[in-house]
């Protein structure tokens, strides 16, 4: 696997990001974390991903709440939240986190499935 490391986490390419998610999504320890707000995540989002808005105001007590030993994959529109998310959550003590480089745009460029919510 191609991947970018840092003290932020892994980034992975969109096609590796799919694989990581065929690999884990059926085990209870993998979590896909969408950034972005609300809307964005109504517009289109990968398929079984959790939202969890970067701009929030309680954004790092929400992730402060999540669990330390799951695997994390996390995504935004083009990288920029999900690299900051991130570096937030190596400092709180997360062990396996990844993003997806590029974001959801470039998993759409791939031609990787969205789904969208029914309002």
């Amino acid at each position: 696997m191609s991947q970018e490391s840092s003290d932020a986490g892994r980034a992975l390419m969109p096609r590796e990001s799919l694989r990581l998610i065929q690999q884990n999504n059926s085990q209870s320890r993998f979590l896909l974390l969408d950034v972005r707000s609300p809307r964005e995540h109504e517009e289109g989002h990968i398929e079984g991903s959790a939202n969890l808005d970067f701009h929030s105001p309680d954004f790092m007590q929400e992730l402060d709440r999540l669990e330390r030993e799951k695997i994390y994959l996390v995504y935004c529109l083009v990288g920029v939240r999900s690299r900051k998310t991130l570096a937030a959550m190596k400092s709180l003590g997360f062990k396996e986190v990844y993003e997806i480089q590029g974001g959801i745009r470039a998993w759409h460029l791939e031609g990787l499935p969205v789904v969208r919510d029914k309002v």
